[in-house]
């Protein structure tokens, strides 16, 4: 399948708002494809927890909604832009622009579900995750049997 190119639009659309439409590259433009899809994420376990870092430029740290429940650790935004711009004629035009994602992650056994820190910086949400610290087990030693 290939993508309709101005040249091969009949010349009824050349010069009208179908030609501003279509031709627009806004329309076929990779950042309203990026909108679409989920952030990148990286994961990384150090001695004392995790350290998740999520690509999510553009936004604020109070664009982010992040959760805990029943050991299910969740990352979502809603982000909702609307651009006017105003031509001559009295002529009009509205472009409304949605924005959102949820991710989830199920923590592991030994994370405490209470110490979750998160921090946005740099288009990057970094969140670290505390480790519950190993019990130290007893030395395992053979029992003999009399």
């Amino acid at each position: 399948m290939a993508i309709i190119r101005r040249s091969d639009w009949p010349s009824l659309a050349s010069g009208s708002w179908l030609s501003d439409f279509f031709d627009n590259d806004r329309f076929f433009d990779s950042d309203l494809m990026r909108k679409q899809t989920v952030p990148a994420v990286n994961v990384k376990e150090t001695e004392k927890g995790f350290e998740i870092d999520l690509a999510a430029p553009g936004l604020t740290k109070d664009d982010f909604k992040i959760s805990v429940d029943n050991r299910v650790l969740t990352i979502s935004t809603e982000k909702r832009d609307e651009h006017e711009e105003k031509r001559e004629n009295g002529y009009t035009r509205r472009e409304f622009a949605y924005t959102s994602f949820s991710r989830s992650f199920a923590l592991p056994d030994n994370v405490k579900e209470e110490e979750v820190d998160a921090n946005y910086k740099d288009g990057v949400l970094k969140l670290t995750l505390t480790k519950v610290p190993e019990k130290q087990s007893k030395r395992r030693r053979a029992i003999e049997v009399h």
